[in-house]
Order: structure tokens, then C-alpha cells, then sequence
């Protein structure tokens, strides 16, 4: 304990997870610990038992539930986009080879007070309920330009700079209606809000190409991918990988309290007595309190059931945006389901989750319209949480903290975060273009 190392990672959450794994693989020498006795922080994923635990104490899940152990309940669930960055980072870093991921089987969106699927198809789009014939035509239009639009060719641009044209305006030149923008800024942009309408175009048009790419990636029903056995196994991937570069990881470690010289700069982490020096710190904001501020709520409901989702065509996993806008809210609303199709229950069962950034205080009343779209459920939790992000100058302190967990359903967000605080450390982008397994089998 009594080392000195370049990074002392504290938390074994996701975000936590990758970057110890990213640095380690960058040939700095990393600590990481974590004052709990099981990988993921936040981000861990639950048997049935460890559920009932934390969320009833005492009581003990009743039989007809199934063998806990079969329960990979992720406490905070979310697709990765087929061909987003979050597949990007595993494939640089080899962690694939740690993983077995399956593709989710549809994305929908509640529009008009019901369900529709996101259409995933030229055919689907066409049948959609989601928009009229005339509708539907425009539409096209709008995601042939898309399609076609190349930042590096102007002759695409059809005249238009969209890092100065907002998305409302460029939506305007195509007529769109307002549901159709709903659902197109929303379950293919992933925008949370509708803020976006009034920023430049070229974020939600990169947005929706990224969509299609991961649709095209494994020809499904969807544009998401999720791993066997929850979530719970992305930290142990990257943990692996920091270990086989060298990293070194003490689990149960209580207290873990980071030092400072007299100008407020990290110099290591003390527990149990013992100190380890370093240079700089990465954490998640529970390990850190005075140096983040509160900047919101989450609101979820965890729910067991023993039926997919109605009006899903059945999927034994999906997503399903609620927009704001449908529901009078400032942000959206998200359900999330997945079953023993990705082994996270016993066969027959589902687990589904509905999150919202909290509005009011009252989780049961606020998660309501999402809990409707449910049906019949076998046992549901309630639960609130805060949400944190850093206030301290890194360049200061060299406390590097990550943001709390958002919402969405997705990752797109959370691996952001991650870039940016990789830049932060390292002074460096990450570059992704890099095929790390292929240059590690081409050195063997």
C-alpha cells in the first residue's frame, strides 16, 4: 500500500472501471479501490436477494420469483448503441473478448398515448402509424438529406452551414410536423429535452446518422445492443484489462480518504492507516462530496413481471421514449425492459425499469405514465437518487470526478463524460480509430 502511483482510481462504477483500464493501458501505474466489497458502484448489477436487501431489509423474495442467482437486476440500466462510442472504446480496448452481447430486440416511442415502434425499415417507415402519408413523404426527404449529408462535402449541404442553422430551422425547410419532430429528436436523436430545436443542426443530424449506422450494424430490430448477464459485467471487463496491464485493485478498502498538500493538490489516498501516494485522483462525486454540487434528481421504478411489455410485438427486451412533450414534462421519460433472452432473469420473467429526472417528490405519482404502459406487475421499487457533477478546477487539485448517472436508457452520455475526463487526465483524446486488439495480435 505503501507505493506510489501515477492515478489512485476510487470506485468501481462504470465510468471509473473504463478509465482505470484506459490509463493502465497507456502504461501508467494505477491503484484502484473501492470501499465496497463487489464491482459496478452505482452501476452494479443485483441477484434477487441483494435486491430484496436493499430495497425491503429484512424480507426475503417470495418463492414464485424463481432462484435469485438466476437475477441480474442492472441498477443502472442502459442500451449501448450498436455502433456507438461506448462499442467503440470496448473494441479498442479488447474488452470484447471479456463480454457476449445480443441486440435488442425494438425501440419504441409513446406518441398520441400510445406505444409505436421506431421505424427500423424503409418498409417499417412506411407502414408506421407515427405519420400520414404526406407525412411520410416529407420525412423521407429529411432523412435522405441526412443520410447524404457529409461534412467534409459541401455539395450535400444543400447550401446550408449547420453549425449555424438551428434544427428547427432546417427541420422548417422539410415541413415536418410536430409529432414527427418529437419523434425524430427524441427516440433517433436521443435528445432529453427539447433545448436542441434551438441549437445548431449538425449535432442532431450526427445524432441520427449514428442511429442509422447501429441499425445497419446487426440488421435487428433495433439500433442497441446489451450484454449477457447485465451490465454488471462491463466493470469486471475493464477491471481485467487494467489488471493485464498491471493495474492493482483492493476491493473492501473502508474509508478511502484522499489527501492533500498545503496547495490543495492531491498526494494520495489513506485507509485503514495506511497511505498510497499518487498524483492524481479519479472518482465517482460520493468519494469527494465537498468538491461537486447537486444538480438534480433521478426518479426510477424497478419492476418484475412475468409478460414483455404490451404493445412491444412481444420484445423480450426495449426501450420505449416517452417524450416531454406528450407527457406536459420538462424532460423525458424512459422505460426499459430486457428478460432471460439477455440473462438477467429466470425464464419467463422480465425486468423493467422506468426513469425520469425527477420533477417533483413524488416518484410514484411522477413515474406514473410510464408505469401504466406496463400492465399486470409481480412486485415493484421505488426509488430517488441525486445527481452530482464536480465543481473543482482538476488543473488545481488533480481530482478528476465523474458525473452521477443520468436517466436515459442509453449510453451515449455517460461515455462522454468519460472521453472528457480521459482528456482532462492524459492531455489527450482518445483516439478510437485504433484497433488495439488487432495491433496486440499482430506484436504475439
Amino acid at each position: 500500500m505503501d507505493e506510489e502511483y501515477d492515478v489512485i482510481v476510487l470506485g468501481t462504477g462504470l465510468k471509473e472501471c473504463i478509465l482505470s483500464g484506459l490509463l493502465s493501458v497507456d502504461g501508467l501505474k494505477v491503484l484502484h479501490m473501492d470501499r465496497n466489497d463487489y464491482y459496478g458502484g452505482e452501476s452494479t448489477s443485483l441477484n434477487l436477494i441483494q435486491l430484496w436487501k436493499r430495497f425491503r431489509g429484512d424480507d426475503k423474495p417470495p418463492p414464485h420469483l424463481g432462484s435469485s442467482r438466476d437475477y441480474n437486476v442492472d441498477m443502472v440500466p442502459k442500451f449501448m448503441m450498436a455502433n456507438g462510442t461506448l462499442v467503440r472504446v470496448l473494441i479498442h480496448t479488447d474488452v470484447t473478448k471479456y463480454l457476449y452481447f445480443k441486440a435488442v430486440d425494438g425501440s419504441f416511442v409513446f406518441n398520441k398515448g400510445k406505444v409505436h415502434k421506431v421505424p427500423a425499415t424503409d418498409m417499417e417507415a412506411l407502414k408506421s402509424p407515427l405519420m400520414g402519408i404526406f407525412e411520410k413523404r416529407r420525412a423521407r426527404k429529411f432523412f435522405i438529406y441526412v443520410q447524404d449529408y457529409d461534412e467534409s462535402d459541401p455539395k450535400t449541404h444543400e447550401g446550408m452551414d449547420l453549425t449555424r442553422v438551428t434544427t428547427r430551422e432546417l427541420i422548417a425547410k422539410y415541413g415536418l410536423d410536430d409529432n414527427t419532430i418529437d419523434f425524430i429528436g427524441h427516440a433517433i436523436a436521443l435528445h432529453r429535452d427539447d433545448r436542441y430545436l434551438n441549437e445548431p443542426a449538425l449535432d442532431t443530424v450526427k445524432r441520427m446518422k449514428l442511429y442509422a449506422e447501429s441499425l445497419a450494424r446487426f440488421q435487428g430490430g433495433s439500433s442497441y445492443i446489451y450484454p449477457l448477464y447485465g451490465l454488471g459485467e462491463l466493470p469486471q471487463g475493464f477491471a481485467r484489462l487494467s489488471a493485464v496491464y498491471g493495474g492493482t485493485y483492493m476491493l473492501n478498502k473502508p474509508e478511502c480518504k484522499v489527501e492533500f498538500d498545503e496547495e490543495g493538490k492531491v498526494v494520495g489516498v489513506t485507509s485503514e492507516g495506511e497511505t498510497a501516494k499518487c498524483k492524481k485522483v479519479v472518482c465517482d462525486p460520493s468519494y469527494l462530496p465537498n468538491k461537486v454540487r447537486k444538480v438534480g434528481r433521478v426518479a426510477r421504478a424497478i419492476v418484475i413481471m412475468s409478460h414483455p411489455i404490451p404493445n412491444t410485438n412481444d420484445s423480450h427486451s426495449a426501450q420505449v421514449i416517452l417524450p416531454q412533450k406528450q407527457l406536459g414534462r420538462k424532460s423525458d421519460m424512459y422505460l426499459f425492459c430486457c428478460s432471460y433472452s439477455h440473462n438477467v432473469a429466470p425464464k419467463g420473467k422480465f425486468i423493467a425499469f422506468v426513469s425520469a429526472e425527477a420533477e417533483t417528490g413524488h416518484p410514484e405519482s411522477e413515474l406514473k405514465p410510464g408505469i401504466d404502459l406496463l400492465g399486470p406487475v409481480d412486485e415493484i421499487f421505488y426509488d430517488i437518487y441525486d445527481r452530482y457533477e464536480p465543481v473543482n478546477e482538476p488543473t488545481l487539485d488533480n481530482c478528476f470526478i465523474s458525473t452521477s448517472y443520468d436517466a436515459t436508457t442509453h449510453f451515449e452520455s455517460t461515455v462522454l463524460d468519460v472521453l472528457n475526463m480521459y482528456t482532462l487526465i492524459t492531455g489527450k483524446v482518445l483516439d478510437l480509430s485504433v484497433d488495439l486488439s488487432a495491433a496486440s495480435a499482430a506484436e504475439e
